[in-house]
């Protein structure tokens, strides 16, 4: 038996392997969101495959021994196939925001959904292939399937040390004429290597995947003249360093720099990854600094006497250079960035490593559990945008802890860009006064002040009170720079506006003209935000908080048709919540239509209503709980690991290899009914529990070096991932009793549910946060031990 379901563990392999591949592909190719469609379509493909084999069950039975070993050679096929398809398609996600040039793009989207959907079919057909043709050992069939799953997840990462992501898919094919040669005989065996031969030679031939020219790296790659100096590939991302003349220090510099005296911002390298600039590296040590007084990061300099500055983020090694010329006394610097981190350390490529200064310190602590005393925490302009766990120092939480760490007349200095939307800024000016009242401050608007460019903002959070001196010397200093200071208390009414600033409003459709003649929509939303009645619409403007750490998107639900109405006017990182939307959509519509297969099918089903309607409870609800759970602990595990990829694949391989060896155990159990339900008992109280305990555990543990973190974590994850395997094996054996057609609707039931659970799971998190996720995850195993056929106890 172990032998024979060898190929089900290479064809799951694959499978995993190749949607991980995609998402990598759509993230440098196009824009990450649309990965969501991958696991769409494959969750799409698992659950069509089930209502086809509820409907040709006998059919499929009949041929099983052809089948099995043809199924995965015509994956191979349509891998090869969809993969040329999709590196083709020519869609722009941009072209979505504009009415008259959507429809198109529309086209591109279905287009992906014709080119993908056919493998992801084929492979949940094989899946449930072994599922009807093995209905003694569903425990083991499922074990195999999942540990598969896991090892061509861990496959996918381990390629991307080496392959450029666009190589990927190619490198996992080869699977498919594995299994195929290990489940048939010989003519499958030379079957197996002519196509896969022929496969391979297509691909190479015909396949010809492009980054799009919206991505911010197209342009630099294109200049003439520009160079590519290196190239990096990592599960975290496929790094490039560039060099060109458009390659500049990205910050924001006063217009009078001239009249100042003061030169402007150096030529740098260009550091890329997936295509996003992520910060500039300095061409020599150390690295210029002259421009640092013309900057809006030197405002909080300005009102400090030779400061202790905790940097978060060293922008290349550029702001402790500036940090120093400002008159710090000393820098403590702190780069969660491993990329980045090992440039300032040890050099990347022709770009120095900082040079050895003792006013400098490089810190190894991780941006939340930073220790010491200081006068200024200064976080860099780029620090948010260089590595997606950043965004947790933007924590109301964060922000208190390091308020805590300031000695009296210190500050804060935040950064945002205002530069699409100026309601991000709001949002951090609210998480602020949040974290101000956390730290036990009653007016929290007297230790606020908010200076800006036309594109830039700071949000300076001082100890105690702004007094009139610090007002007026920020004042000044706004002013000799042509800066706004949009908010301070007890400022001075009628100042005149330098660089205007219009609200963005979906409610009007478009863009407001504000309430002056020159405007400055952030000035008018702090006033009214610090006076306790801030601005309601469409827009999401409450404080960031370690549970729901994200700034955008910033779109409330029920604002999305006035959103998708007005798209234009919203920046790239809002498409995301609409992209889950659509996407929730569509799995809805298909969930519906499998779940109403019964009505159109029931003499194929023969099943008694009342099982029926259990079967109706059970699989969705595995369907939903089991990827509610999964993604909120990898947002857990993101944070723990300092690594979003790391997370993503160790919570992805440890839940389905200890699933897996759960269903394997759940073949063996001798009362089916007890074990399920303190299997969804287990599950129940360890997701109720990670839910209040593993916030503290994780803040606890970010000290700790990396691989005990991950220890930990694998022994977290071992109980609940055992206790999690073994409900859908032990329901697809129980409800099979009552009718042989009712386990490939339990498939396509589960895997159309999936397909709901994913796009659903994000909504909650970003819109109530990662515990209500965990609780609602934790909530349908409840559903299933009530759903479960109590007469088979």
């Amino acid at each position: 038996m172990m032998r024979a379901l060898l190929p089900l563990f290479l064809l799951s392999a694959a499978a995993v392997g190749v949607e991980i591949a995609l998402t990598r592909f759509f993230a440098v190719a196009s824009f990450s969101e649309y990965g969501y469609w991958v696991i769409s379509i494959a969750m799409t493909g698992f659950a069509v495959s089930g209502v086809v084999m509820v409907l040709g069950r006998e059919a499929f039975l009949r041929r099983a021994a052809t089948l099995l070993p043809a199924l995965p050679l015509a994956m191979l096929v349509a891998g090869a196939a969809g993969w040329i398809a999709a590196a083709a398609n020519p869609f722009n996600p941009l072209e979505l925001q504009n009415p008259a040039t959507a429809w198109p793009q529309l086209e591109n989207i279905l287009g992906y959904y014709a080119a993908l959907f056919p493998f992801f079919f084929l492979a949940g057909l094989a899946v449930s292939l072994n599922f009807v043709a093995r209905p003694e050992r569903i425990g083991l069939v499922y074990g195999y399937d999942l540990l598969g799953a896991g090892a061509g997840a861990v496959a996918a990462l381990l390629l991307m040390l080496v392959l450029h992501p666009f190589h990927l898919v190619p490198a996992l094919l080869p699977l498919l004429a594995i299994a195929t040669a290990l489940a048939g005989g010989v003519r499958w065996r030379i079957a197996a290597v002519v196509v896969l031969v022929a496969a391979e030679a297509a691909v190479l031939a015909f396949a010809v995947p492009a980054v799009s020219q919206y991505k911010p790296v197209y342009a630099p790659l294109n200049v003439q003249g520009g160079q590519v100096l290196g190239e990096w590939t990592s599960p975290r991302g496929f790094y490039q360093l560039l060099d060109n003349f458009t390659e500049r220090l990205d910050t924001d510099v006063t217009n009078n720099a001239g009249s100042m005296g003061l030169p402007a911002p150096p030529r740098a390298y260009g550091l890329y990854r997936d295509g996003n600039r992520i910060a500039a590296l300095p061409m020599r040590v150390p690295p210029e600094a002259g421009h640092a007084p013309g900057a809006l990061d030197a405002a909080p300099y300005a009102l400090l006497n030779a400061p202790r500055v905790l940097l978060l983020g060293a922008a290349g090694g550029f702001r402790p250079a500036e940090a120093l010329a400002l008159g710090a006394a000393h820098v403590t610097v702190i780069e969660p960035e491993p990329v980045l981190r090992d440039a300032l350390r040890h050099g990347l490529g022709p770009v120095p490593p900082m040079a050895a200064d003792p006013r400098v310190t490089l810190s190894a602590a991780h941006p939340l559990r930073a220790e010491g005393r200081f006068d200024l925490v200064d976080v860099s302009g780029d620090f948010l945008g260089a590595d997606d766990q950043n965004r947790h120092a933007y924590t109301r939480e964060a922000m208190a802890a390091r308020l805590a760490q300031l000695d009296p007349g210190g500050m804060l200095s935040i950064p945002v860009s205002i530069r699409e939307l100026p309601a991000y800024a709001v949002r951090v000016i609210a998480t602020a006064q949040a974290a101000l009242r956390l730290a036990g401050v009653a007016d929290p608007g007297a230790h606020l002040a908010v200076i800006r460019s036309a594109w830039n903002l700071r949000v300076l959070v001082a100890r105690e009170p702004f007094d009139e001196a610090r007002v007026a010397t920020l004042l000044a200093f706004a002013e000799a720079r042509s800066f706004d200071l949009s908010w301070a208390p007890g400022l001075p009414p009628g100042r005149e506006v330098w660089n205007e600033l219009s609200a963005v409003s979906l409610d009007s459709g478009g863009v407001d003209s504000g309430t002056g003649a020159s405007a400055d929509a952030v000035a008018e939303e702090a006033a009214a935000l610090l006076a306790g009645t801030p601005r309601e619409d469409a827009f999401d403007r409450s404080p960031l908080t370690a549970d729901r750490p994200w700034l955008s998107p910033l779109v409330r639900l029920p604002a999305v048709g006035a959103a998708i109405e007005r798209m234009e006017v919203l920046p790239q990182p809002e498409i995301g919540l609409l992209v889950n939307v659509a996407v929730l959509a569509q799995a809805a519509l298909l969930a519906l239509l499998v779940a109403g297969l019964p009505l159109l099918a029931r003499g194929a089903l023969r099943v008694r209503p009342a099982m029926m309607g259990r079967a109706l409870v059970f699989f969705p609800a595995l369907g939903l709980g089991f990827l509610m759970v999964e993604i909120a602990l990898i947002e857990q595990a993101a944070l723990l690991l300092g690594d979003r990829t790391a997370g993503f694949a160790l919570v992805l391989t440890a839940m389905l290899v200890f699933s897996g060896l759960g269903a394997m155990w759940a073949g063996r159990v001798a009362r089916p009914g007890r074990a399920l339900h303190l299997a969804a008992l287990l599950a129940l109280v360890l997701g109720v529990g990670a839910a209040f305990a593993l916030p503290g555990a994780v803040a606890a543990a970010l000290d700790l070096p990396f691989a005990v973190r991950a220890v930990l974590l694998v022994l977290a994850l071992a109980p609940l991932s055992l206790a999690m395997g073994m409900p859908f094996p032990l329901g697809l054996d129980r409800f099979r009793q009552e009718g042989p057609a009712l386990l490939p609707w339990a498939w396509a039931l589960n895997g159309a549910f999936s397909v709901v659970a994913t796009p659903l799971a994000n909504l909650i998190a970003h819109g109530i946060g990662i515990a209500p996720l965990l609780l609602a995850g934790a909530a349908c195993y409840l559903a299933v031990a009530i759903a479960w056929p109590r007469s088979s106890a």
